[in-house]
């Protein structure tokens, strides 16, 4: 079995762990663009452009699945993804987990980058799913790309300024954002309240991997011998994750890769 990942960077190593613990078995793909990188300030074509063709580079791997790492690209792009590569390879999106937030009974705040709050695809998920609990779209100014390059001053400033923007009896934060998974716990130290019940957060990671695993209609299976194999494609060329991978530890559970003596 073989499972690609796409984002424009290290964000998509969230849903890379919870892959790997799920399937330790299956071959990985993840398919980045440090070329473009980031994908939030550009426009909606020229995201969707970028991110097909990191989806083309991942399916030259013929992957049994992809898996849109990227809650930005998956508002923006997901159509376009899928029409390009299903019904041969499924299509993965991630979306932000408002639904289980919201059956929590709230108040929910919801932290995702710039380009996704009050977008009419994240508004529309919580007129779905949220009805009735009061939600705070809080913007999340740099965050994205402090995560992406493990910048510790950057990190800490970005979370203070979101958690200055988040109502103080919020109960539950959804994280809208994959990168923002790799910080989750500098997040929840943020926004705790001392003497409130615990922080509740929700991500995407775990349901994205148990939903592709679906679509190929597998089961977990934890116990398999950790032999997948892994290929790290940079804006379609094979080399190595970036540095900053390692940072986190859901980058160092992969194997080290290094790039071909061509791509370099």
């Amino acid at each position: 079995m073989k499972i690609a990942l796409m984002d424009s960077g290290i964000g998509l190593l969230a849903a890379t762990a919870a892959v790997r613990h799920l399937r330790p078995d299956a071959d990985l793909v993840l398919s980045l663009d440090p070329d473009g990188m980031p994908w939030g300030p550009r426009t909606t074509e020229d995201l969707t452009r970028r991110a097909l063709a990191v989806a083309e580079a991942a399916a030259a791997r013929r992957p049994d699945v992809l898996i849109v790492g990227c809650n930005t690209a998956t508002v923006h792009a997901l159509p376009a993804l899928r029409a390009l590569l299903e019904p041969g390879i499924p299509v993965i999106g991630t979306v932000p987990a408002i639904k289980p937030a919201a059956a929590g009974g709230g108040p929910v705040a919801i932290w995702a980058t710039p380009a996704t709050t009050g977008s009419p695809y994240q508004r529309g998920l919580i007129d779905n799913f949220a009805g009735g609990v009061r939600v705070t779209e809080v913007p999340c100014w740099g965050l994205a790309e402090a995560v992406e390059h493990a910048d510790e001053a950057a990190i800490d400033a970005a979370v203070a300024a979101a958690a200055a923007l988040t109502p103080e009896d919020v109960t539950t934060v959804v994280l809208g954002c994959t990168h923002y998974e790799l910080v989750a716990e500098r997040i929840r130290a943020a926004v705790q309240r001392p003497g409130e019940a615990p922080l509740v957060l929700h991500g995407s990671a775990g349901a994205v991997a148990a939903q592709a695993l679906r679509r190929l209609g597998e089961q977990p299976a934890t116990e398999a011998p950790a032999e997948g194999a892994l290929t790290v494609l940079l804006s379609g060329r094979e080399g190595a994750l970036p540095p900053a991978a390692l940072h986190y530890a859901e980058g160092r559970l992969l194997p080290a890769t290094e790039p071909l003596a061509d791509s370099r």
